[in-house]
Order: C-alpha cells, then sequence, then structure tokens
C-alpha cells in the first residue's frame, strides 16, 4: 500500500493518477498523450516549477519498489558536476541533489493509489492504469 511508503500525492475527485511531467520533454509529453488517448486526464505536476519535498521524493521511490538512482537524471549537467555517480553517494545526498536541482529528477513519473512507475518509455505508465 502506498500509505506503507511514505507520503504519496493523493488525487481526491476527478482523476485517480498524478503525472510528475515536464512539457519540454518528449518523452513526458508522449506519456501525457497516451493517458489522454484512453480517457485519462491527470493532474499534472510540473515538477521544474513545484518540484516535490524529501517526503514525497522518499515516498515516491519507495513506492516504486525501484532504487532511487533510478530516479536520477545522470546525464544532466548537475550530475555531472556533483558526481552523482560515485558508488559512496548515499540515498540522503543523492535527495538532498534532486531537492536543490529538480532537473535531475526522471521523467515522468506516474503516480497512482496502485504504485508509482517511471514512464521511460513512456507506455509505463500504462501499468498503472
Amino acid at each position: 500500500m502506498p500509505g506503507d511508503h511514505g507520503p504519496l500525492p493523493h488525487n481526491e475527485g476527478m482523476s485517480p493518477l498524478t503525472l510528475y511531467h515536464n512539457p519540454r520533454c518528449s518523452t513526458s509529453r508522449q506519456a501525457l498523450t497516451l493517458l489522454r488517448e484512453r480517457g485519462i486526464e491527470p493532474v499534472i505536476v510540473e515538477y521544474l516549477k513545484t518540484p516535490p519535498d524529501r517526503a514525497t521524493l522518499q515516498g515516491l521511490v519507495a513506492a516504486s519498489g525501484l532504487p532511487l538512482r533510478e530516479f536520477l537524471r545522470s546525464k544532466e549537467v548537475p550530475y555531472q558536476v556533483l558526481n552523482l555517480g560515485r558508488a559512496d553517494m548515499t540515498d540522503s545526498q543523492l535527495i538532498d541533489a534532486v531537492l536543490a536541482h529538480p532537473v535531475l529528477l526522471q521523467r515522468p513519473i506516474a503516480v497512482t493509489a496502485s504504485g508509482v512507475r517511471i514512464g521511460r518509455p513512456p507506455e509505463r505508465v500504462l501499468e498503472l492504469v
């Protein structure tokens, strides 16, 4: 259950799905199109404008069942500059980096009561619907 993994965004009302989205990212746009083609209008969080806080980020990672590193974009400049690929980086340090540089967060991320999926490839978001 998502509640067992820390706080997750809840979508009371219209949509059972939240999409952490970057409208400038083609993969993120493709995931949104796939959802809309199926009649699903997600709650859209443009995470570069309103990034998740520490507790939400930790909850997303925990609910996904994936290691935190799967949520990082290793080709982004801050990843290289901060040398985040080092094996000795703790999860806390990696989360600090994402909080300081939201561009590091993988996209899109789909969230429902049944789980979290990183939309790479974009079709992965459909696993939750």
